[in-house]
């Protein structure tokens, strides 16, 4: 994957950022995607050369298309940008909430990904990661609730992501015979502005990002459609 191409959406911090580090030190060009110019402008200058800078909301239609513009030709795609509001029940949790968390999380997801297909599809070894969360794992929350452990908080955010896997296994099958591998990451908690849990956390990001970018340069008879911890255990969906 030497001289390969890569985006990341919301590189300008956290797992972002590290993910894009990691990637430019593998030897890829990487654009480093963000929302703010300024933001992007400074991660540029942090991780040094091998990166672009590439203003990038994922919720606006017009800003990824003009984007996706400006991306030619493309080898990887992380679908890294994500939100999340605090610890509420479904319940306790607005509508328009949930809207707010699903325009990110999901819908700029499939926004996206279909803007940067035609680049994607330029390429002899196509990969999409899609970073999810455990906590969208439907089967570790049914686990969860049985054993009187889960109370149904963060709602929005985590069935954002649960959504989110059914999606990555959707695109695993649809773009399977194109040669492209499609999976999601369960990154763990880590030390990032996602929420105040997050911020709190002793989580090294760049732990999580060796995860991406494990995903990210599987090689051709590599997995595709799987939902991976930061470790490469297999998490149940």
């Amino acid at each position: 994957m030497d001289n390969s191409i890569a985006l990341v959406t919301g590189a300008n911090a956290g797992i972002g950022k590290e993910i894009a580090r990691q990637l430019v030190a593998a030897g890829l060009t990487v654009y480093t995607a963000s929302r703010d110019a300024g933001r992007g402008e400074s991660a540029v200058r942090e991780i040094g050369r091998g990166t672009r800078p590439l203003l990038l909301d994922v919720t606006d239609a017009g800003s990824i298309a003009a984007a996706a513009d400006q991306v030619p030709a493309l080898d990887i795609l992380v679908n890294n940008a994500g939100i999340s509001l605090d610890d509420k029940t479904p319940d306790k949790e607005t509508i328009d909430s949930f809207r707010w968390v699903y325009e990110t999380n999901v819908f700029g997801v499939v926004e996206v990904t279909n803007a940067f297909l035609p680049a994607l599809r330029q390429s002899e070894h196509p990969r999409i990661v899609n970073i999810s969360s455990s906590t969208g794992s439907l089967t570790l929350s049914a686990e969860r609730a049985a054993a009187g452990r889960a109370g149904g908080g963060f709602a929005a955010y985590r069935s954002s992501k649960s959504a989110l896997n059914a999606l990555t296994i959707f695109y695993a099958h649809a773009l399977a015979a194109d040669g492209f591998k499609v999976n999601a990451l369960a990154p763990g908690l880590r030390r990032t502005g996602l929420n105040a849990v997050a911020a709190a956390s002793g989580g090294d990001p760049a732990e999580a990002a060796a995860g991406a970018v494990y995903l990210a340069l599987l090689p051709d008879d590599g997995p595709t459609g799987q939902f991976l911890s930061w470790d490469g255990t297999p998490v149940p969906w």
